[in-house]
């Protein structure tokens, strides 16, 4: 995907991918013809395939073009343009809890990556300094319920503290976010904690990696498969 073809993307057709995702394609391919499409953006038929077209380019949507129509789904990088787009118009009219997002999830268990990049010392330094304390070397994996994953959006209303990238001699190493957070267990509850979101990951929406000072699995007690909650606050 080019940075020109993201940049063409504009409010068009992000209404064109919203139409898509209502319809269906967010679960799999749904078909899409251009004057079905054309009548609900009140546009002509070639103007709503240029459109479709221009979220091909960009990665938003999948196409499969047949005789009578097209079959389009919503990619991942279109679903995570949507939930911005979520995030915002939640920032406009959810102004009543707009210092904290709610989430919940079960526990699951991560591959070791965390402890690693975690306990690095260009990182190590900056959470002692920004976070005020220094993490266990590890983080608390949760996968989100569906209802979360949606609302997780609402996270990017809040502000979050800022990790900076940094080099060796070796490689260079990615820039995160930390969201201020409180972890919660049948009557018990943990903070100081942090969501850790790298601006490169292999995990998609549905998971959340939180640091903390102490092991939070010991604190509270947790297993595989335990349900927390994850209040995420503005710092």
């Amino acid at each position: 995907m080019s940075e020109s073809a993201v940049a063409a993307v504009g409010y068009d057709e992000l209404a064109a991918l919203k139409f898509v995702a209502i319809e269906g394609g967010c679960s799999g391919p749904v078909k899409v013809s251009c004057s079905g499409l054309a009548s609900r953006l009140d546009a002509s038929s070639q103007t709503a395939s240029r459109r479709l077209q221009r979220l091909e380019e960009a990665g938003y949507v999948e196409r499969d073009v047949v005789s009578d129509g097209q079959w389009v789904s919503v990619s991942e990088d279109g679903e995570a343009a949507l939930r911005r787009e979520y995030a915002d118009y939640r920032r406009i009219f959810e102004t009543e809890d707009a210092e904290a997002v709610e989430l919940g999830g079960t526990v699951t268990g991560g591959m070791g990556e965390g402890k690693h990049y975690i306990s690095l010392s260009g990182y190590m330094r900056q959470f002692e300094n920004r976070l005020g304390y220094e993490p266990f070397p590890g983080t608390l994996n949760v996968r989100l319920d569906d209802g979360s994953v949606r609302a997780r959006a609402g996270m990017a209303s809040l502000s979050a503290v800022a990790i900076d990238g940094w080099e060796d001699d070796e490689r260079t190493f990615g820039p995160a976010a930390c969201y201020a957070a409180t972890v919660e267990f049948e009557d018990q509850s943990y903070a100081p904690a942090h969501i850790i979101v790298p601006e490169r990951t292999h995990h998609d929406e549905s998971q959340l990696e939180i640091i903390a000072p102490e092991k939070l699995r010991d604190e509270l007690e947790l297993a595989d498969g335990d349900h927390v909650t994850v209040r995420v606050e503005e710092v």
